[in-house]
């Protein structure tokens, strides 16, 4: 009987956490979207014409389309997230647990405790070869989505009226496997992402708290989160330009393809555009992931103290 009531309550403090990583990445997802939006428009130029920055980029948007502009593609970047943070938030979380005793505060085994939670969530625990990965889809949706604001400056519509309308237009051009154009370099960037996220986070909240440079609080939360975001940036960016330029290009009949795959995209983007554009949008994207880290950790620490939970 007690061991039954264990089982329950480990079960319902693993759920409130799933609901509590949901909610305040939804929180971050919205307070930071316009700055991902500009990472990927910025991800997207092509150095043969006129050269842009983020600033240029949303002050366009907003002269074309107005503030809502600045939250196309949101939709599917928040259906997304309701699967992938919670499942690489409390994964980690468990895998840490699984840790030997020795590692349990060495960054090694901090980092691949972090990538893995990663490569999982994006993965969603389904059979890899039958590609049945539910975030994929919903992170190219989203691309794309936010590329259409590139096109429309250009001159031609938008390809996506909504998150439907998208999902329905790439099955019937490209088929069902399309929703999983990318999923490579996805992976790729999720281990990347987590690896510098997680374990950052993790190693740096402990040594602020250990170094009695402040307590367990939104100071000691603030300081690890801003570390992790650049930590995060540096080693996810490369994988992060490929992944976006893989997901953005249709593949229906008659459509030209520009990379056959994520190998083919890294060496053409380094031959034509030089290393540099690895690091494409590199001050968006660590402008968007630090001030995220901050709405996440400081938004999930706050709500697990509400819900009586340890802290991360």
């Amino acid at each position: 009987m007690r061991g039954s009531s264990s089982s329950k309550s480990e079960k319902t403090t693993t759920a409130t956490r799933v609901a509590l990583a949901s909610l305040s990445a939804i929180v971050a997802e919205t307070s930071t979207f316009p700055i991902d939006l500009a990472k990927t428009t910025l991800q997207l130029h092509h150095p043969s014409t006129l050269p842009i920055n983020a600033f240029r980029v949303a002050s366009d948007i907003l002269r074309r389309d107005g503030p809502l502009g600045l939250y196309r593609g949101l939709s599917p970047a928040i259906f997304r997230h309701l699967f992938y943070t919670p499942i690489r938030i409390v994964g980690y979380e468990h895998l840490r647990t699984a840790l030997p005793p020795d590692s349990t505060h060495s960054v090694p085994g901090k980092a691949l405790a972090g990538g893995a939670s990663g490569v999982i969530a994006q993965m969603d625990e389904a059979s890899f070869p039958k590609g049945k990965v539910v975030a994929s889809p919903a992170d190219l949706i989203k691309v794309r989505m936010q590329a259409d604001s590139r096109l429309v400056s250009q001159g031609p519509q938008p390809r996506y009226r909504g998150l439907y309308d998208a999902f329905k237009t790439i099955v019937k051009a490209e088929g069902l496997g399309g929703l999983w154009r990318g999923v490579i370099p996805n992976v790729q960037r999720a281990f990347l992402v987590n690896m510098g996220e997680l374990a950052c986070y993790d190693h740096a909240k402990h040594l602020i708290i250990q170094n009695q440079v402040c307590d367990d609080n939104i100071y000691a939360h603030t300081l690890a989160s801003i570390m992790s975001g650049l930590s995060a940036t540096t080693l996810s960016c490369p994988a992060d330009v490929v992944k976006t330029r893989m997901m953005n290009q249709n593949a229906g009949k008659g459509s030209e393809v520009m990379y056959r795959n994520s190998f083919d995209c890294l060496v053409k983007t380094v031959r034509f555009e030089g290393l540099k554009a690895l690091w494409k949008g590199f001050f968006p994207t660590w402008a968007r992931l630090g001030p995220w880290q901050f709405v996440f950790w400081v938004s999930y620490e706050k709500f697990r103290r509400i819900a009586r939970l340890s802290s991360f």
